[in-house]
């Protein structure tokens, strides 16, 4: 008998939508570059305040979509590496997708600091870069559009090959939770709080994080 348990909480689900909405958008814009890149800063502002969202999020929100939930030991992840995982493994991020979710979120930090300190030299400079050397500048500025640029590339590309690996080989429903929330189980397991509160607090949270984003993206202004 399966079991319709709520696994991923709206805020969560928004978030990784939204997430992946605005990478796109900040690959096309670089890519476009003249007057795209006033849309490119904006949706690093964005990132950076989604970013900043998913770190409370992950100490505060619902159950599986805490860091708690998926930051495994090197053992377990071993174990799950070679078929013997645990149960709860297959309920929220397994040990595999947990290391995804850690790089991908480390990358795009890495990503947006470095954003905030480039400088193209001809019209677009981040809002931090007369805090810091002209050198300090230079290499935010080649990683930023070099190294940065493509290992976050190749992260996403692994991530979306991963998930289409699931979904077509092992035949596991990954899309759809994130999409409606719920996921069925074979075992009844803890749901996520997923409740009006939940969401306004996550609004809060979300509201507090975009003005740390407006403020950061001022700094440069003075």
């Amino acid at each position: 008998m399966a079991h319709t348990v709520r696994i991923w909480d709206l805020p969560t689900r928004l978030f990784h939508w939204s997430l992946a909405a605005s990478v796109i958008g900040l690959v096309v814009t670089a890519k476009m570059g003249g007057n795209a890149m006033v849309w490119h800063f904006r949706l690093g502002y964005a990132v950076m305040a989604l970013l900043l969202f998913r770190i409370v999020w992950g100490l505060v929100g619902g159950r599986w979509s805490r860091f708690s939930a998926f930051f495994y030991s090197p053992a377990r992840l071993l174990r799950y590496l070679r078929g013997h995982g645990h149960a709860d493994d297959s309920v929220g991020h397994s040990p595999l997708g947990a290391l995804s979710v850690f790089a991908l979120l480390a990358l795009l930090g890495a990503q947006v600091g470095t954003g905030l300190l480039s400088d193209d030299e001809i019209a677009f400079a981040g809002p931090l870069t007369r805090f810091v050397s002209g050198e300090v500048v230079g290499q935010a500025t080649g990683y930023h559009k070099d190294v940065g640029q493509y290992l976050l590339l190749a992260l996403v590309a692994l991530h979306v090959v991963a998930i289409l690996y699931y979904v077509f080989a092992r035949r596991q429903k990954l899309v759809a939770p994130m999409v409606g929330g719920d996921k069925q189980l074979p075992a009844p397991s803890p749901a996520s709080r997923d409740d009006t509160l939940s969401r306004l607090g996550a609004a809060v949270v979300l509201g507090l994080s975009s003005g740390v984003a407006w403020w950061v993206s001022g700094l440069g202004a003075f």
